[in-house]
């Protein structure tokens, strides 16, 4: 229910320094556009190809869906912040920016952890992996990934519009994030912050922790590999994975581990430009593209295209 007098807020954005702003504008029309068509084209090369409908490209075809969610919830409207003098946003629609992301936050945190999972069992438990990730086990985790983005997202949505906002309406970023929103409220936000610290400690920390735990598995097992070049690549692998995993965790955990208050405005729109923009276009890069069967994949769909 809407308790505000306030009807819609202005996104300051980024900065407001004008040079800067359109040094910015091409940097991240530029990323969206990677991260748009990276995560695009894995899904359109993992749906066309029938030998990639396996656990792990499937959870990458849901890590791609949910990076196109995030990214298109937020940054189109940035860039025509930065490209227009409209800064408005309707209450509305900053809610339903608000609940997008959030959805997107934690699908990807579970996600993460299921494709960590995935790769531990794959690693760890080679000649049992078909009967362990079967098919109604893949279904499972994805149920439960939806179902734990949903209720995310719904309670701290729903809890934001419980909130009384009467004015100032200036969002000092460039989304309708929780803490600048909270900063803003005319009442009190004592449990919004509550539920805040709940999901940061079980979704975020808690997640990030599993996650960690399966590469520690992962990476025992690689150390009993015979060969140096099958160390070597294993390494490799795991190294860019668990990067773009803390890449995304120990912003998203800074951010929203702080009561509103301590919120700094100027520094943490940086660092949420990391998780939702920066890790959404490494996504594909570090884990599909440097992917041999992807790359087989990917070339049989601009062969197709080719002859269409």
């Amino acid at each position: 229910m809407n308790n505000s007098i306030v009807t819609e807020f202005m996104i300051l954005g980024l900065t407001q320094n004008p040079e800067l702003q359109g040094i910015l504008f091409i940097v991240f029309l530029c990323m969206y556009f990677v991260a748009f068509f990276g995560n695009g084209l894995i899904i359109i090369t993992i749906i066309y190809n029938t030998t990639l409908h396996t656990p792990m490209y499937v959870f990458l075809l849901a890590l791609a869906i949910v990076d196109i969610i995030c990214t298109t919830s937020i940054i189109p409207k940035m860039l025509e912040i930065m490209l227009t003098s409209e800064k408005s946003i309707s209450y509305g629609s900053c809610m339903s920016q608000l609940f997008f992301f959030t959805w997107s936050l934690g699908a990807e945190m579970v996600l993460f952890t299921t494709m960590a999972y995935d790769r531990y069992v794959a690693i760890c438990f080679p000649l049992r992996y078909s009967i362990i990730m079967n098919h109604h086990m893949c279904v499972a985790l994805l149920s439960i990934t939806m179902v734990i983005a949903v209720t995310n997202s719904w309670v701290h949505t729903g809890l934001i519009l419980n909130l009384t906002f009467c004015g100032p309406n200036n969002i000092d970023h460039f989304f309708c994030e929780i803490p600048p929103l909270l900063s803003l409220s005319c009442s009190s936000v004592r449990i919004n912050e509550v539920m805040v610290y709940v999901a940061d400690i079980s979704l975020a920390i808690g997640d990030f922790s599993l996650t960690c735990m399966s590469y520690g598995f992962i990476i025992v097992a690689i150390l009993r590999i015979r060969t140096a070049e099958g160390k070597r690549k294993a390494f490799s692998t795991c190294s860019s994975h668990l990067i773009v995993v803390s890449l995304y965790y120990s912003p998203v955990i800074y951010t929203y581990i702080r009561p509103a208050s301590s919120y700094s405005f100027e520094r943490d729109k940086v660092i949420a430009a990391l998780y939702t923009l920066v890790t959404p276009t490494l996504n594909p890069i570090v884990y599909s593209f440097r992917n041999k069967e992807m790359q087989t994949g990917i070339q049989k769909v601009f062969a197709f295209l080719k002859h269409q």
